[in-house]
């Protein structure tokens, strides 16, 4: 086995096809009518993917997801708003940092990581404060791999009139999120998805209405998204500093093998057809999952330790490593636990090779 040739069982970065790396061998211009129109394209498509090609608009951020988050809390809640976090995870728990950070006001409604925030929590929530003008959760918390309801908490967002920010970082592209339909006003991704592009960059999908408000809330010069949005505008998808212009175009290409493999509804079903046979399989072997079935979102499962003094992460690690597979560790305090994801190129083979390397591994402990 070639130690540089593996497949990533991972949330992103993700196994990515050949033909998406191959798309990095040409070196472009940023200033360059070519690549600005790449940019538009990409916008556009965003857009098509999201039902949202009314009324909203799309920006394109260096760096990773996490910059995009703290991009956009940090470019519209303004001082004299305040933001409502649905903690249930890692990631939503970033959203609680990031505003520490900026002094954003904010308050959090918490749940244990293996429950969904339940929607009358962030009603009463909305009752008790009405100060909130914004709410914002983690649609995948890749912590766990629950899917989290963003169509309930939606729901109260319209009834109580407040901005619904979501967190789609490990869901959108992977599974159908209808924006205006759900009453988003800000969603974020990344790259290096579900859409299985490579990383370096975040994208916004916002309502433009409400973008264009926010000129002079940033914080910060180089996460102003709004400053971004009109730059791209402006002189038609010219980003503000240097882009990651391999990225761009790998992601570009990413977008069109999407389209090919039959969309959102395609690669959903591929992603919760190997993620149910993973978890099933694993279980099979001895491994419990850290959630219930009924909350299992279709990108990454989390399981626990099994119950056997001999078990080592880093020995397991370095075993599937060497057959071919990198796993994730866990992202939990309380619980010893490792992460499988199954976005990516990983397909109903991978999973029959995975659970057999797993038997392989199970056999050699006491």
């Amino acid at each position: 086995m070639d130690k540089n040739k593996y497949k990533l069982l991972t949330p992103g970065p993700l196994t990515t096809t050949e033909t998406v790396k191959e798309e990095m061998l040409v070196d472009l211009c940023t200033w360059d009518d070519d690549y600005k129109n790449m940019t538009q394209e990409i916008r556009a498509e965003l857009l098509r993917l999201a039902h949202a090609e009314s009324g909203y608009t799309t920006v394109l951020m260096q760096g990773s997801g996490t910059f995009g988050v703290e991009a956009v809390l940090s470019s519209v809640i303004k001082d004299t708003d305040k933001l409502l976090i649905a903690v249930n995870g890692a990631y939503s728990k970033r959203m609680a940092e990031i505003c520490r950070y900026h002094r954003l006001p904010y308050a959090v409604v918490e749940t244990a990581y293996d429950t969904i925030p339940q929607a009358d929590a962030i009603e009463e929530a909305l009752k008790a404060d009405p100060a909130i003008t914004h709410i914002s959760m983690v649609h995948s918390e890749t912590t766990t791999g629950i899917l989290n309801d963003i169509a309930a908490v939606g729901e109260v967002a319209k009834k109580y009139g407040k901005k619904f920010i979501v967190d789609a970082m490990s869901s959108f592209g992977g599974v159908d999120i209808d924006v205006p339909a759900l009453g988003i006003m800000y969603l974020i991704s990344s790259a290096n998805k579900c859409i299985q592009g490579v990383p370096g960059f975040s994208f916004i999908i916002a309502k433009e209405a409400d973008l264009k408000e926010t000129k002079g809330t940033a914080r910060s010069l180089s996460l102003d998204v709004y400053a971004q949005w009109e730059t791209m505008e402006k002189d038609g998808g010219k980003w503000r500093f240097t882009s990651p212009t391999h990225v761009v175009a790998a992601f570009r290409k990413a977008l069109e093998e999407l389209r090919a493999e039959g969309g959102i509804a395609a690669r959903h079903e591929r992603y919760a057809r190997t993620n149910a046979a993973l978890r099933e399989g694993m279980e099979a072997l001895g491994f419990t999952a850290y959630i219930d079935k009924d909350v299992q979102g279709p990108i990454i499962t989390t399981f626990l330790y099994p119950e056997t003094m001999s078990f080592d992460f880093q020995d397991m690690y370095a075993f599937l490593k060497e057959r071919g597979y990198v796993i994730y560790p866990g992202k939990l305090t309380a619980q010893d636990t490792f992460r499988l994801g199954n976005i990516g190129e990983i397909y109903d083979e991978d999973v029959q090779k995975i659970l057999q390397i797993f038997t392989d591994y199970m056999k050699g402990l006491k």
